[in-house]
């Protein structure tokens, strides 16, 4: 059964450093990890790559549309090869959680993040699984009134970059237990202390 792991991000180099493209900070390390390189990919308006982990077939995506509409790259690339939702991780940034950590689930709401609104809408189901990479909220920062759509288009501080750098490392290694349907020690790994 082929999978798909996608990170959520927006296209330019304006935005390659900032907090809305933590997905695709850790696609990167995955298809680097994977010894993959990601190319243009014009039916599903992505970079993408094929690898073969942990004897499971997994595309790599990174949809080059802005983040409203990413569900249009993910859907596309789904649907030519026939993945279910199910069998399709979306790596983003999450506001709800602080820098540091990460979590990982299947459905629920959206959270008001964009790209996932859009993937729910284009696959037509919330049921497809979410690796949400802490970002945290304007609020519990120095900067408090800032603009959530601000915030996230905006880079972490030094302090923080290495904060998601350290969970992005952990989050990597929970990826052949995803594919090997172990979620229970995805979840130990993910959020285990240190």
């Amino acid at each position: 059964m082929t999978k798909l792991i996608v990170g959520l991000g927006n296209p330019g180099k304006e935005y390659t450093q900032t907090r809305h493209n933590a997905g695709w900070w850790l696609l990167d390390l995955l298809a680097h990890q994977y010894g993959v390189r990601l190319s243009p990919d014009s039916k599903c308006q992505g970079m993408v790559a094929k690898s073969r982990i942990k004897g499971e077939d997994v595309w790599l995506l990174a949809p080059m549309t802005f983040m409203n509409r990413s569900g249009q790259s993910i859907a596309a690339l789904a649907n030519f090869y026939k993945i279910l939702p199910a069998d399709i991780l979306v790596l983003h940034d999450e506001l709800d959680i602080p820098v540091g950590t990460a979590k990982i689930k299947i459905g629920g709401s959206t959270g008001g993040h964009n790209g996932l609104k859009d993937t729910q809408a284009k696959l037509g189901t919330d049921q497809f699984w979410r690796l949400r990479i802490g970002i945290d909220h304007p609020r519990n920062s120095s900067t408090p009134l800032q603009p959530v759509a601000d915030y996230v288009l905006k880079p972490p501080k030094q302090s923080e970059r290495t904060e998601i750098d350290r969970i992005l490392e952990r989050a990597q290694d929970i990826i052949p237990d995803w594919l090997n349907g172990d979620f229970a020690q995805a979840v130990r790994v993910l959020h285990a202390k240190g």
